[in-house]
């Protein structure tokens, strides 16, 4: 095959086995124009095959099991020869800005056709942009700006890396603040065991050490209730933009 028409390497990044069976199915009925080389479920298993495939496009979802890809798309990036693409349900247009800013090459909704799956796919591949014009032009108008390069807000950018869950439980945290782990874990409908490992990735998030830096952390910076926290990503892209 000639460079024009070599087959397009796709990685898949997604929680949902359901989802990565039926993108599978999607792109190896493509081939040779495309094929899948490698599926992950976690953010662990996405850095763990990035370090032995050669992706040429990476369509990676941003909420893995409650941890925020995010986090590792620089990681991701590392590799040379990758490109990400962004396919998530999330509907915070500060999250998907804030992706597009830490090197992601597109944006493609989770309710897109499978002819346009394919279509980015392969716009991607060839080095192309794929995002809305409303989107496009947010980011362009950010990168332009010297403010957005040199200055940042260091906690809207933390606070910006929490996922819903994860919200939802400094929420509950600050509400039932004296409350034993085990009693917090019941109200959430979740298991001891998923409970301290969520507040682990929050304190890290944070730079917290407990829950009591938590609490303080919370109350300071206003992550009391659901409709402040539904801003927080908001902010934090603004923020990045526009810090004075």
């Amino acid at each position: 095959m000639t460079q024009s028409n070599k087959t397009i390497n796709v990685m898949l990044v997604d929680d949902h086995q359901t989802m990565l069976w039926g993108l599978t199915k999607l792109i190896e009925n493509e081939k040779p124009r495309m094929q899948v080389v490698g599926t992950a479920r976690t953010c662990e298993e996405a850095l763990i095959q990035i370090s032995t495939l050669c992706p040429d496009v990476i369509l990676l979802d941003l909420d893995l099991d409650g941890e925020s890809a995010l986090e590792i798309l620089p990681a991701l990036l590392l590799n040379p020869t990758a490109r990400v693409l962004i396919f998530t349900g999330e509907r915070q247009q500060a999250v998907l800005d804030l992706a597009v800013f830490r090197g992601a090459r597109g944006i493609l909704r989770k309710d897109a056709s499978a002819e346009q799956v394919l279509k980015a796919i392969e716009k991607t591949a060839q080095g192309e942009i794929w995002l809305d014009r409303e989107t496009l032009g947010r980011v362009f108008s950010g990168f332009m700006s010297p403010q957005t390069i040199t200055k940042h807000d260091p906690e809207a950018e933390r606070q910006a890396s929490l996922t819903a869950r994860e919200l939802k439980i400094i929420y509950a945290v600050v509400e039932s603040s004296g409350a034993l782990n085990k009693v917090l874990a019941q109200r959430l409908f979740i298991s001891d065991h998923t409970l301290r490992n969520h507040l682990t990735s929050i304190y890290q998030k944070l730079g917290v050490g407990n829950r009591l830096e938590l609490y303080i952390y919370a109350t300071k910076h206003q992550l009391t209730n659901p409709a402040a926290t539904g801003n927080i990503r908001d902010k934090a892209v603004s923020a990045a933009r526009n810090s004075e």
